[in-house]
C-alpha cells in the first residue's frame, strides 16, 4: 500500500497542475486560408472516390474522414474569421461575414453527404475568403 501511495504522490508532482487546449494563437499571427482549402480538397477527393468505390469497407471509412475533414475545415475558417479579420476588414468587404457564413455551413454540409457539388462550393467560397485575405495582408 505504501508504495501505491508514493507512486500517486509521484504521479501527482509529475502532472501538470493546470491542463490546457488551444489552437496555436498566443496570437502567433500566422493565418492563412490554405489550411481550410486543404481540408476541402480532401473533401472532395474522398467524395469522388466514395462514388467510384463498391468496396463497403472502404466506403464506410472514407466517410468517417470525410466527417473529421469538413469539422476539421469549420474549424479553421472559424479561426480566421474570429482571429485574423479585423472590423477594418469588414468595413471594406462588407461580404465578409455572409462569405464566411456560407463557407462554414458548405462545411457542415460536407458531413452530411457525398454530393461533390458541395465540395466545389466549399472550395470556390474558400477561394474568395482566400483573395480578401490576401488583400489584406498586402495593406
Amino acid at each position: 500500500m505504501a508504495l501505491t501511495s508514493r507512486l500517486l504522490t509521484l504521479v501527482d508532482r509529475l502532472s501538470p497542475a493546470t491542463v490546457v487546449h488551444a489552437h496555436c494563437d498566443l496570437p502567433c499571427g500566422v493565418y492563412d486560408p490554405a489550411q481550410a482549402r486543404i481540408e476541402a480538397e480532401s473533401i472532395k477527393g474522398i467524395m469522388e472516390k466514395y462514388v467510384g468505390s463498391s468496396d463497403h469497407d472502404f466506403k464506410t471509412r472514407a466517410l468517417f474522414i470525410k466527417e473529421e475533414r469538413a469539422e476539421l475545415c469549420k474549424h479553421h475558417l472559424w479561426v480566421l474569421w474570429t482571429d485574423y479579420f479585423k472590423p477594418e476588414h469588414l468595413e471594406k468587404h462588407p461580404n465578409l461575414h455572409e462569405l464566411f457564413w456560407k463557407a462554414t455551413k458548405s462545411a457542415g454540409e460536407a458531413k452530411k453527404t457525398t454530393d461533390v457539388a458541395v465540395a466545389d462550393r466549399l472550395l470556390q467560397e474558400i477561394a474568395e475568403i482566400d483573395r480578401i485575405f490576401w488583400e489584406t495582408k498586402k495593406a
